[in-house]
């Protein structure tokens, strides 16, 4: 498997378990599996870098495309099998395409594709080339929120977000742990109680069932972050 479809499918893992609320339990996994493997951190580092627009000079992408591309051939070759192994076996059921395949073809020492090389090397530099894509919020997230090496592909979670949802996700993603907590609790009192009085008022046996199944997974919730985010916005709404 080339790297490239390796770290795609840990991309579309991770943005998948954000939204499956799975998302700490595969984070520790991904913190094992990759943040603690140094050589494979650095690929990952290494296919972000290549990936992301950076406003490079023209005169300086030739040497920094090769730079890259020694540091991987230096890289590649100290990670040993059953550590790729043990990421293809954590991703086996995910599906993604190849959302490095330029990557791939530029460190492809296959020589029967070097036209392709060429042609792909010529679409990164012109990626690198471009100015990057000024947004409208910082995304600033903190280390003990969200790895740092995990944060590119949360970061385009969050850039499909509007900019009031950007803004609030980024205020309690900074906030502190006890602080937190306490409004958890205080939130879900209160989402309890709201809950509380639509069932008072509604004559549905079906929809009071249903809230009552609400307010039974509410009140049962513990909390994390990403619990805390979902809870926040239902009391929004209700």
């Amino acid at each position: 498997m080339k790297f490239g479809i390796l770290k795609s499918k840990v991309d579309r893992r991770l943005l998948e378990s954000y939204s499956n609320q799975t998302f700490q339990k595969e984070l520790k996994t991904f913190k094992k599996l990759v943040l603690e493997n140094s050589n494979i951190s650095k690929l990952f580092y290494l296919y972000d870098e290549l990936k992301t627009n950076q406003g490079l000079n023209e005169s300086v992408l030739e040497d920094y495309i090769n730079e890259c591309t020694k540091i991987y051939e230096s890289t590649i070759s100290k990670i040993k099998p059953q550590s790729i192994e043990k990421i293809k076996s954590w991703v086996k059921n995910t599906n993604s395409k190849n959302n490095y395949d330029d990557i791939d073809n530029l460190f492809s020492k296959n020589v029967l594709t070097i036209e392709s090389k060429l042609k792909s090397k010529n679409i990164i530099k012109e990626s690198l080339s471009k100015t990057p894509v000024k947004k409208t919020v910082p995304i600033n997230i903190p280390i003990s929120s969200m790895i740092s090496v995990a944060n590119n592909t949360i970061k385009h979670y969050i850039e499909n977000l509007n900019e009031a949802e950007q803004k609030e996700l980024i205020k309690f993603l900074n906030t502190d742990e006890k602080e937190l907590k306490v409004k958890f609790e205080n939130l879900k009192e209160n989402v309890v109680n709201k809950l509380n009085v639509i069932k008072e008022s509604e004559k549905d046996s079906d929809v009071i069932t249903r809230i009552d199944e609400t307010i039974k997974t509410v009140s049962s919730e513990k909390y994390d972050k990403l619990n805390y985010f979902k809870l926040s916005d239902l009391n929004d709404n209700l």
